[in-house]
C-alpha cells in the first residue's frame, strides 16, 4: 500500500500542470489501475513533436484519435495521415460497450460518444478536396531533391526555372516542365546558351527521364492549379473546435515518390507562410502521419535531411508533428531525438533480433523505480502504453504505464453514403475541385514552335519564286556584259585603273616633250 502511495504522489507530481490539458488515462502498476493517477497531457508542449509505436494490433490508431480528440477540443486544427483508410470514423459519434464502460470504471470519468468536424482531403481522385501545388511554387530546389538529381543538374533545374521566370512562361504541372525541358535542348538552346551559359543535352536527358519516374507514380495529379493553400488546414468549427483535416493517402503506399514530393512541399510550405511564434500556450497545428515507417523506409536522402530540418525548426512556428509507427527504431535517431511526447504500446519479441530491438527501445525512455522497462514493454494489453511527455518546463515526465481513455468518435470508417454527405457539404470541394487550364509554358512554347513552323513553311513556299527573279536578273546582266558596248566600257574601265595604278607605283609613261627624244 506504501508503495501504492508513492507511486501515487510520484505521478501526480509528474503530471501535474497550470496551463490546458486533457486527460490520456491513468497510470497503472504492476497490472493495476491506481485511482486518481491521472495522465494528462499538456497543450503548451504539444508542439514539441511526438512518437506512438507498438506491434499491429496494439492500438497507436485509436491512441492517435484520442489525441487528435483532445486537440480539437481544445480548439486545435489537426491534420491526419491517413495512410490504411481507417480514420474517416472521427467525423461520426462512437458508441459505449461493455468494455468501454469497464475501462471507465477502472480509469474514472464518462464516455460520451461525439462526432468530430472533419474535412476529407485527397492527392489523388479519390473522395475529398484535391490537394495540388504549382511546379513554380514547389520550386527548383525541393524539384531537385525530389527527384535525386546531382549538383550539376539541380544548377541547370534552377537555370531552367529562371528563364522561365524572365520569358513569362509560368510552370503549373510537369507538363509544362518536360516541354520547356524539351525545348532549352532543341530549339531553343541557343536562345538559352546566350543568356545563361552553356547546358549540357546529357543533363536535360537525365533530368527528364527522372520527371516521367516521377509521373509514373502519379504526381502528375498533384501538381497544377489551384494550389492549396495551408490556411485552409487551420480551421475552427463554428462551435469552437479545431477542424480535423484527414488526408486520404491509402493509395500511396506503393507510390513513395508521390508521397515525398507532397511532405515535401506541405513541410516547406507551413514553414515558409507561418510567422515565428514562439512558445505558445497551445499549437497551431498538429499533424498525425500514421504508418510513418513507410516514409523512412523509402523516403530519399532528400527527405529525411527535410523532415530533420522541418522537426527542429518548424515547433517555433506553433505546428507539432506525430509519428506513429510499429518499432521507435524505424524512425532515425536525429528524428527521434527531437519527439518530446513517446507514447510506446506493446511490442512483440519472437526473435533475438526483437528482444535487442526491445532493450534499445527502453533506453529511450526515463529510468523508473517502480518499472522494469524493457520487460513491461512486451506485458502491456491492448488500449495500453507507456507514457512520457514534456512538462511545461520542458522536463521529461515520469514514465508512466497508462490504461488509455477511448476515442469518443466511432472505432470505426464511415460508409461510402457518410463520405458522400461530408464531401458534398464541404466548402474545400467546391473551391479545390474545379479543373483549372490556364495558359502556360506548354502552351505558349507550342503556339512558339507552331509560329516558327509556319514562317519556315511560309519561306519554303516563297523559294521558287525568289529563286526564278534571281535566275532572270543573272540573265540580264550576262546578256549585257556580252554586248559589244558593255565590252568597250569594260576595256576602258580596265585601262584606266591599269593606268592609275601603275601611276602610284612610280612605273607610269611621260609625255614626250616637243624637241626631245627617248633616245
Amino acid at each position: 500500500m506504501a508503495n501504492q502511495e508513492a507511486f501515487l504522489e510520484y505521478i501526480r507530481n509528474g503530471y501535474t500542470f497550470k496551463g490546458e490539458h486533457f486527460k490520456l488515462g491513468c497510470a497503472m502498476l504492476n497490472g493495476e489501475v491506481v485511482s486518481g493517477a491521472d495522465v494528462l497531457l499538456p497543450l503548451k508542449t504539444l508542439n514539441r513533436h511526438g512518437l506512438i509505436a507498438g506491434a499491429t494490433g496494439t492500438g497507436k490508431t485509436k491512441t492517435l484519435q484520442v489525441i487528435a480528440e483532445g486537440l480539437s477540443d481544445a480548439s486545435v486544427p489537426v491534420m491526419l495521415m491517413d495512410i490504411k483508410g481507417d480514420l474517416s470514423g472521427i467525423a461520426a459519434a462512437g458508441a459505449s460497450n461493455p468494455k468501454i464502460e469497464e475501462r471507465y470504471a477502472k480509469i474514472g470519468g464518462t464516455y460520451k460518444p461525439t462526432a468530430y468536424p472533419v474535412e476529407l482531403l485527397t492527392l489523388s481522385k479519390e473522395k475529398g478536396a484535391r490537394l495540388r501545388a504549382t511546379v513554380s511554387e514547389f520550386g527548383p530546389v525541393l524539384l531537385s531533391k525530389i527527384l535525386e538529381l546531382n549538383d550539376t543538374q539541380s544548377g541547370f533545374v534552377a537555370m531552367v526555372f529562371k528563364y522561365c521566370d524572365d520569358n513569362k512562361l509560368p510552370l503549373l504541372d510537369l507538363k509544362d516542365f518536360k516541354k520547356v525541358l524539351q525545348y532549352v535542348s532543341d530549339e531553343g538552346k541557343k536562345e538559352l546558351e546566350k543568356d545563361y551559359g552553356k547546358i549540357s543535352t546529357t543533363s536535360t536527358g537525365t533530368i527528364l527521364r527522372k520527371v516521367i519516374e516521377l509521373e509514373q507514380q502519379g504526381a502528375e495529379i498533384f501538381f497544377g492549379e489551384k494550389s492549396f493553400e495551408v490556411d485552409d488546414l487551420m480551421h475552427i468549427s463554428d462551435d469552437g473546435r479545431g477542424k480535423i483535416s484527414i488526408v486520404r493517402v491509402t493509395d500511396l503506399q506503393d507510390r513513395p515518390k508521390l508521397f515525398s514530393t507532397f511532405m515535401l512541399s506541405l513541410l516547406a510550405e507551413l514553414y515558409a507562410s507561418l510567422p515565428e511564434e514562439g512558445d505558445l500556450d497551445k499549437p497551431k497545428l498538429v499533424m498525425f502521419i500514421d504508418e510513418a515507417h513507410l516514409i523512412f523506409q523509402e523516403a530519399s536522402d532528400a527527405l529525411l535531411q527535410q523532415i530533420e530540418t522541418i522537426i527542429k525548426l518548424i515547433r517555433s512556428k506553433g505546428v507539432g508533428i506525430f509519428f506513429c509507427t510499429q518499432n521507435p527504431m524505424d524512425v532515425p535517431p536525429s528524428v527521434l531525438g527531437q519527439l518530446g511526447l513517446k507514447v510506446q504500446h506493446a511490442l512483440r519479441a519472437f526473435t533475438a533480433n526483437d528482444r535487442k530491438s526491445i532493450k534499445q527501445t527502453a533506453e529511450n525512455y526515463p529510468l523508473s523505480d517502480f518499472y522494469k522497462t524493457d520487460e513491461l514493454l512486451t506485458q502491456i494489453g491492448i488500449g495500453e502504453a507507456l507514457v512520457t511527455c514534456l512538462s511545461e518546463k520542458g522536463t521529461p515526465t515520469p514514465l508512466a504505464a497508462t490504461m488509455l481513455v477511448s476515442p469518443r468518435s466511432r472505432m470505426d470508417i464511415l460508409s461510402d453514403a457518410e463520405i458522400d454527405a461530408l464531401v458534398n457539404a464541404s466548402k474545400l470541394v467546391k473551391k479545390y475541385n474545379q479543373e483549372i487550364d490556364s495558359e502556360s509554358a506548354y502552351e505558349i512554347l507550342n503556339a512558339k514552335l507552331e509560329e516558327a513552323a509556319e514562317k519556315s513553311k511560309q519561306e519554303e513556299a516563297e523559294a521558287p519564286a525568289k529563286k526564278g527573279k534571281e535566275k532572270e536578273e543573272k540573265g540580264l546582266l550576262e546578256t549585257m556584259m556580252s554586248s559589244s558596248a558593255a565590252r568597250q566600257v569594260g576595256r576602258t574601265a580596265a585601262n584606266v585603273i591599269t593606268r592609275s595604278l601603275l601611276g602610284a607605283l612610280g612605273l607610269g609613261g611621260r609625255s614626250k616633250k616637243k624637241g626631245t627624244s627617248w633616245f
